[in-house]
């Protein structure tokens, strides 16, 4: 929680000002029963009109004092708890907009989307009840007890005996439901990923139809975080009967020993009837501090969740002397024993690689699934950090490079496919955002995706569905390439982008990259699509088999030759 109060800093005037607004409506409370006491006493008890009207226009002043100090109390809470929120969700979300693909492996997304919804909405939820009613409430029992000793020590015994007991029990409720609470919102994490897994993959669950498996799975995970809540609020619900009873004792107790001392004056009944006015009071606010107890279980839950995300150590940064400025000139690209393994794995996923990559060439990365391609492609923009060797851009370690400016100067076209609502040229731009639509327009050419473009109803301005839903494999494929050309980068990474493709249209698109003078590393399976490679890096199992031409490689890597063979028969190694 601490942390969290630090957000709440700029707004230290706005959060003074609610809390003495929120004094000045306690005190106008606590100052009700004992001008009742004073109208009973001494205006009906002696038949005298005038202090009834002297003290009830009191009253009556006091009442509307509290109800326009509570307004604006409020005002400023919700001022105070709203902008809390807001900062506390962009801070959220900056943080994991910075993170590395090993910081994500930590946070499934189906908990980062509880967090920057659910916890920020029950932390924000608290900071206005904090303002408002979770300092006043300990306050009104606090001061309720106080004005019943002022009134009539004696009878004030009864009310202040009970309040110990039930701090205590309080207490215990609030560190039982924190971990009860914490439960239940990692299980909302899980019905969200369920969720999240079955809407994405929707297609897939109708076409092998499993519906009825996935409905018993999301029902299975909805089914915990039901008995899970339930324990919980079972525990929080049992705190109000709790507490009415013992303070319904003590009112007991005040009415009864209250009749005493009717009987020997030594108290009046406007007395006894603040005494009770307090207990009562007491108890409105000890139900209250229930109910706070578990809002506070809740958000301590909640705060622990996004402090775990904002105090996430990044493993990817600038390094403190990072060279600044540097402008790609050539886009030469070299590994030097370079070794590489996830941070939750101890086995390396690539060793010892070392080749080099010259301006504008193409570099072909062929191997079985789980040889290391897409590992080995995702070390040149440092999306995970080698673990030894170095590789170098420009003959510059890419460690010693800023992210933002090596990033900004490569095209990466990711193997798994993610297009964005938006129309076809929007989802160009976000290569580069103040792309011209001539420049949009010559990235979709050279992505061999412009002539489709054109027999779209709305040509550029077609609005694209969510994922891409609307297009083809193909067409989405080519989209994303338009998406990295349009940045018009000095080195491409084409991640198994061309799968979907027909040989002809592949043809066309590597012609068309040749023209542009990039250095292109491209994933794939395809021997048609290595065939005009200047480099073609064979890998199995982290390790660098062979580099070579076609041909060499062919000839001389039996590797090569069983991926050839597979694709185009014995007969075709023989006439190669």
């Amino acid at each position: 929680m601490r942390t969290m109060f630090t957000y709440l800093k700029k707004y230290r005037f706005a959060a003074v000002v609610a809390l003495l607004l929120m004094l000045m409506e306690l005190a106008v409370e606590l100052l009700q029963p004992l001008i009742i006491s004073k109208i009973i006493d001494n205006g009906i008890g002696e038949n005298n009109l005038t202090v009834v009207l002297q003290w009830g226009g009191v009253l009556i002043g006091c009442s509307i004092l509290a109800f326009v100090v509570g307004i604006f109390s409020s005002f400023y809470a919700s001022h105070v708890s709203q902008s809390f929120g807001f900062d506390l969700r962009e801070k959220l979300y900056d943080k994991v907009q910075s993170f590395s693909f090993a910081n994500f492996n930590r946070f499934p997304e189906s908990s980062l989307i509880t967090r920057l919804t659910n916890d920020v909405t029950q932390l924000q939820n608290t900071v206005f009840m904090g303002l408002r009613i979770m300092l006043r409430a300990p306050l009104l029992v606090i001061g309720s007890i106080a004005m019943a000793f002022v009134v009539q020590p004696k009878l004030a015994l009864w009310l202040a005996a009970v309040i110990p007991l039930l701090s205590v029990f309080l207490f215990w409720v609030l560190k039982r439901g924190e971990r009860l609470f914490r439960s239940v919102q990692q299980q909302l994490d899980h019905v969200n990923g369920v969720m999240q897994q079955n809407l994405i993959g929707m297609r897939i669950v109708r076409v092998f139809v499993r519906m009825k498996h996935e409905a018993g799975r999301f029902g299975h995970a909805s089914e915990q975080l039901m008995d899970r809540t339930v324990s919980a609020l079972r525990l929080t619900e049992l705190t109000m009967p709790i507490i009415l009873l013992v303070m319904n004792t003590s009112v007991i107790a005040i009415l009864w020993f209250g009749r005493f001392e009717l009987d020997s004056s030594g108290a009046s009944v406007g007395e006894v009837v603040a005494i009770v006015n307090y207990a009562t009071r007491t108890t409105a606010a000890l139900s209250i501090m229930s109910m706070i107890v578990v809002n506070y279980s809740r958000a301590r839950a909640s705060a622990q969740r996004i402090e775990e995300v904002i105090l996430t150590d990044i493993d990817l940064k600038d390094a403190e002397e990072s060279v600044d400025r540097v402008k790609l000139q050539q886009g030469t690209v070299s590994f030097e024993q370079v070794s590489f393994q996830y941070a939750d794995n101890d086995q390396r996923v690539l060793r010892d690689i070392s080749f080099q990559a010259n301006p504008g060439e193409t570099i072909a990365i062929m191997g079985a699934t789980g040889s290391g391609k897409s590992s080995l492609v995702q070390l040149i923009p440092r999306l995970y950090d080698v673990q030894s060797g170095t590789i170098r851009v420009d003959g510059i370690d890419n460690r010693q490079m800023k992210l933002e400016q090596l990033r900004k100067q490569i095209g990466y076209v990711p193997q798994e496919i993610m297009l964005f609502t938006g129309t076809v040229a929007d989802n160009i731009r976000w290569g580069k955002e103040n792309a011209t639509l001539e420049e949009v327009m010559e990235a979709a050419r050279l992505a061999q995706i412009h002539e489709t473009i054109m027999k779209l109803p709305e040509q550029y301005d077609t609005i694209v569905g969510q994922k891409g839903v609307n297009l083809s494999g193909g067409q989405k494929q080519r989209l994303t390439i338009a998406r990295a050309l349009v940045r018009k980068p000095f080195i491409l990474l084409l991640d198994d982008s061309t799968s979907a493709l027909d040989v002809h249209t592949e043809t066309a698109l590597l012609h068309a990259l040749k023209q542009r003078k990039c250095t292109t590393f491209l994933v794939t399976q395809k021997i048609s699509s290595t065939v005009g490679a200047d480099t073609i890096l064979l890998l199995d199992e982290g390790e660098l088999l062979a580099q070579g031409k076609h041909e060499q490689l062919l000839s001389l890597s039996p590797l090569y030759q069983k991926i050839y063979e597979s694709q185009f028969g014995k007969e075709g190694v023989s006439r190669a």
